[in-house]
């Protein structure tokens, strides 16, 4: 997944403003995040299968646990590990996820017990509170080569992920659902956002508008915008999509579905960013409108 980007420096100079929440963190004299020898699973590799959700980063000795109860969407933090790199001069890779606020990506590959990070990049949403001190520890440790460890207890794996000066990732075996390739999958337009930051100005769609599109893998988007088709070159990289003019169709459409047209073309004119977070894909264009779709 490529996204609006920033290198791993300045993403950590950035968030490093953010004052640090004494609140948040707890120090880990007990041992709390550590891993025993117990049910210890042997092959790493296999973390690459599974949907992780982070528990817990331990930065010099202290214990930062994943927000509870934040505005944020936490229940969507999930992490995948998707060995490979990106193409060549684009800033991150397929592996990575959002630990409840940026989305981010990097680059990253399995050797015997280690993973080696690289390459990360992230979208640029000022994160405040416990999730941006959360995720500010986090992208600090998810970088360069870290030590894998998997145990098993109860039926539910653990992954930790330890730096070499001793910092690490406790991560949980997660039961999300498996995140959807960006491109090939059908994404079902269901909510109109209209640029500010309250939820409440999102607008769903009329039940009689059918909106949905489509990236394919030639660089070209196809799909409806609620009742006319339409097509367009669609090329993805660092975190936007750059929609070239669209073709549609000239049916007339019902009052409310053709409002929803024109707004939906507005949005599709140009460069948009997206953000894509398990099943949902969200596109913003650059003056804050945009829409949330559903992965079928």
């Amino acid at each position: 997944m490529k996204r609006t980007t920033k290198s791993m420096t300045y993403a950590a100079a950035a968030l490093a403003g953010s004052a640090v929440l004494a609140a948040c963190g707890t120090e880990s004299g007990s041992g709390s995040g550590a891993v025993g020898d117990e049910g210890q699973v042997k092959d790493v590799s296999t973390i690459a299968d599974t949907s992780w959700v982070p528990q817990q980063v331990t930065v010099d000795g202290k214990d930062y646990a994943l927000p509870k109860g934040d505005a944020h969407r936490l229940e969507e933090a999930h992490i995948t590990f998707k060995p490979g790199a990106a193409e060549p001069d684009t800033g991150g890779g397929e592996s990575g996820g959002t630990v409840g606020c940026n989305s981010f990506g990097a680059d990253v590959e399995i050797e015997g017990d280690t993973v080696k990070v690289s390459d990360l990049a992230m979208t640029e949403m000022g994160c405040q509170g416990a999730v941006g001190e959360f995720e500010e520890k986090f992208v600090g440790v998810f970088q360069g080569n870290l030590k894998a460890a998997v145990t098993e207890r109860d039926g539910t794996k653990t992954l930790t992920l330890t730096s070499g000066n001793g910092d690490r990732i406790t991560l949980r075996e997660g039961t999300a659902e498996t995140t959807p390739a960006l491109k090939g999958t059908r994404w079902t337009i269901d909510t109109l956002l209209s640029g500010t930051s309250d939820d409440s100005d999102a607008e769903s769609l009329p039940a009689e508008a059918k909106a949905h599109l489509t990236l394919t893998k030639d660089n070209t988007v196809t799909g409806s915008l609620g009742c006319n088709t339409f097509n367009a070159k669609a090329t993805v990289k660092d975190g936007t999509i750059e929609v070239g003019p669209l073709a549609t169709t000239r049916m007339v459409c019902s009052g409310p579905v053709m409002k929803t047209e024109r707004e939906l073309t507005e949005i599709l004119s140009g460069k948009v960013s997206y953000q894509q977070k398990h099943t949902s894909l969200t596109l913003t264009s650059a003056s804050g409108e945009g829409f949330v779709a559903r992965a079928e």
